[in-house]
């Protein structure tokens, strides 16, 4: 079973649909897994904590203080949790979350965690279809997190439309997926994986520089499930505002292509997987002002010359690695990314084009092709999440051979 000894952190948050955690508890028991309760102070006025406590086995916590004598480590709670569900996850949880605001224990214990994050959201439909909260979810997902959608149906206002909490039914099967999905690996486990992300920026002064658009979220969405599969990765970042949750994962921050190119070849030689997502900027301003350059002339004339292309040299020093490359093309995709995939002598190249909608910078989903040298590999719009599974399941298919 493969919630056998799982630690499932249940967060509750004040909502109508909290009278559903009931159930939602009862089910991962019955299914082997251990379930602690944090629950904001407002949920006790739709579901009761002594029933919570009897179906779980443990008591369900809300405050700081126990009887102003008992202390909840939150980070200690945050660090028990192989995964943390929270469900029901008001709008107003929501925005906590998405923005760092911890006023109580429950968001405290979700800034410290370390796994997984499963938010089942529920609110009225103008709520739940509000640019605000739409935008919130997108965040949530691009952290990582696995967003369990609102359902349609009848709500607590009288309406109907979507924004109820899903069944129970539901959020116990996408759980228990999970972990049959992200069980360690024999292929993952213990190997070394580099990976770069995001992009480089390249100083014309202290104030400027020339850069790109890139966000690093296909980056980290690839360290994330290779550190779930038992990967220990090395993660290259250029700037960036995401950040990483998994202990296998070792975040390195650097700012130009010459930073990241010292700092892959710190590490490449030890790594047997190699995966080089970060957007790199090919040339960097010849000389860079000491001073800010003034706006005294019409034009400005900046001299650029070649950066170090780094997985070209990755490409010509690879021994036993297994080496991907990605590609972002406007034109002629297919076939400049196949002569880049053998120019550069990588083992997959992975094709995104910027005229698919959805794909490319910024967004928090990805169409792509994977390329090999004998197969290519089409693959719907999928969240970034889901992209860096097929592309981590098709590696271990290739390098097992």
């Amino acid at each position: 079973m493969p919630l056998q000894g799982k630690h499932i952190l249940l967060i509750i948050t004040g909502g109508i649909a909290a009278y559903k955690t009931n159930m939602l508890v009862r089910d991962f028991v019955k299914k082997g897994a251990q379930v602690r309760i944090v629950a904001t102070p407002s949920s006790a006025q739709f579901v009761s904590f002594a029933t919570l406590a009897t179906l779980s086995g443990n008591e369900v916590l809300s405050e700081f203080w126990t009887n102003h004598q008992t202390w909840n480590n939150h980070v200690d709670l945050a660090l028990w949790a192989d995964l943390i569900l929270i469900a029901p996850c008001t709008a107003n949880t929501l925005g906590k979350l998405t923005h760092g605001l911890c006023d109580n224990l429950a968001t405290t214990v979700y800034m410290s965690a370390k796994c997984p994050v499963f938010i089942a959201p529920a609110m009225d439909l103008d709520m739940y279809a509000h640019p605000t909260t739409k935008q919130n979810l997108e965040k949530a997902q691009a952290f990582g997190h696995t967003i369990i959608p609102a359902e349609f149906g009848a709500l607590a206002s009288g309406l109907e439309g979507q924004g109820r909490m899903a069944e129970p039914e539901t959020i116990a099967r996408m759980v228990s997926e999970h972990f049959q999905t992200t069980q360690v690996s024999h292929f993952w486990k213990n190997k070394k994986v580099l990976i770069t992300a995001g992009p480089t920026y390249e100083a014309i002064d202290p104030v400027r520089f020339i850069g790109n658009h890139s966000s690093g979220k296909m980056g980290y969405a690839i360290a994330e499930e290779a550190a779930k599969r038992g990967a220990e990765v090395i993660l290259i970042s250029g700037p960036s505002s995401l950040s990483v949750r998994h202990s296998n994962i070792t975040l390195r921050r650097v700012v130009s292509a010459k930073e990241m190119h010292d700092e892959v070849f710190q590490h490449y030689a030890s790594a047997q997987i190699a995966i080089a997502s970060a957007a790199v900027a090919d040339y960097a301003p010849k000389t860079i002002a000491k001073e800010k350059i003034k706006k005294n002339e019409n034009n400005l004339v900046i001299e650029l010359v070649k950066n170090p292309d780094i997985l070209k040299a990755m490409g010509d020093q690879k021994k036993d690695h297994f080496l991907v490359g990605f590609a972002l093309e406007t034109q002629n995709e297919e076939e400049n990314a196949k002569d880049k995939l053998k120019r550069k002598n990588l083992d997959l190249i992975v094709l995104n084009s910027l005229k698919d909608p959805g794909a490319g910078f910024q967004n928090s989903t990805n169409k792509i092709k994977i390329i090999s040298p004998d197969q290519t590999l089409d693959f719907p719009l999928k969240s970034k999440t889901d992209v860096a599974k097929d592309l981590l399941d098709t590696i271990e298919a290739k390098a097992s051979k």
